[in-house]
């Protein structure tokens, strides 16, 4: 007689990056010169890490669906790590360099850590505002160097995730062939999560529009404006989106042949449903994207992707 055991749920990554944003909340509020910080700080890049090799179409929903708590501060940096490790495991990078990354992404913004929950609501900034924010990298890698973090990659992609190819970011004002690749993709990775996050002036812009304002933006490496065009595309993991016959859902990712797949929601008669639909059938094409008030849905993410998602 053989015993059978169920399988275990697999672990939710929802759940993960939930703790990421509390653990690194805490840890970068108590940053200090000597405090010894580089091994806790690793500890939670590779949670993060690994959570988003374990489900990246979850890990993508989490930003679109504003799943991670606590403070917009924590929570951008937990954002941009996200999207910064899909797009560093989708060019092959080993996983100490997607580990790197995360923990640069991480900590990109801890030199004005306390300033940013006031600014990041503000569509206009004074000159001492906007001297501030051009200053962060290098007082965040200077920061980070006295609380124990040496390794010079992490360092440098700090440093340099707001300089542009074509010599107009700072804080050094770098071109191409002098800004870290690396430092490149956290910037991209940065701008996309601002431009879908909401302020209190301006909705977040809608991920098809987040993409065309990435390609217009000329200090991009045109290397990663491509690649984000093809790991995201316009509709990512996430999108809340209306389609031809009428059904409002969630993208959920893309079939073994690579065709997105949309999770209907509700009918056009409003019913309530749960359908997966190919948007390469002509009655579930996208017809557009959607803001959250617009769908008018409330799910939960397990109702899409099942334990992984769970909260």
């Amino acid at each position: 007689m053989t015993t059978t055991f169920p399988s275990a749920a697999p672990a939710s990554v929802l759940h993960s990056l939930n703790r990421v944003s509390s653990e690194l909340d805490a840890l970068l509020a108590g940053l200090r010169p000597y405090s010894e910080s580089d091994g806790a700080l690793r500890r939670v890049a590779q949670t993060l890490a690994e959570a988003v090799a374990r489900a990246p179409d979850v890990a993508i929903a989490c930003i679109l669906l504003n799943q991670i708590g606590g403070r917009y501060s924590v929570r951008h940096c937990v954002d941009t790590a996200i999207l910064a490790c899909v797009l560093a495991r989708a060019m092959g990078e080993a996983p100490a360099a997607v580990l790197t990354v995360a923990a640069a992404a991480l900590t990109m913004n801890v030199g004005m850590m306390r300033q940013i929950e006031t600014l990041q609501n503000k569509a206009t900034l004074s000159g001492d505002e906007r001297a501030l924010v051009h200053r962060h990298p290098s007082e965040s890698a200077q920061l980070l160097r006295s609380a124990g973090v040496g390794d010079e990659e992490w360092l440098s992609y700090v440093l340099q995730h707001h300089e542009n190819d074509d010599g107009s970011g700072y804080p050094d004002g770098r071109r191409e062939g002098d800004i870290a690749f690396n430092a490149k993709l956290i910037r991209m990775a940065d701008r996309y999560c601002a431009c879908v996050s909401a302020r209190n002036y301006r909705r977040s812009m809608l991920p098809p529009l987040a993409l065309g304002t990435l390609d217009a933006d000329a200090g991009n490496d045109p290397v990663l404006t491509k690649l984000f065009a093809q790991q995201l595309g316009p509709f990512p993991p996430g999108t809340l989106v209306r389609l031809a016959n009428g059904d409002i859902g969630a993208v959920a990712g893309r079939s073994a042949d690579r065709v997105l797949l949309v999770h209907a929601l509700r009918g056009a008669d409003g019913a309530k449903l749960s359908q997966l639909r190919r948007i390469d059938q002509a009655d579930f094409a996208i017809e557009t994207a959607l803001h959250e008030d617009e769908a008018q849905l409330r799910f939960s993410m397990t109702a899409v992707w099942g334990a992984v998602a769970a909260l």
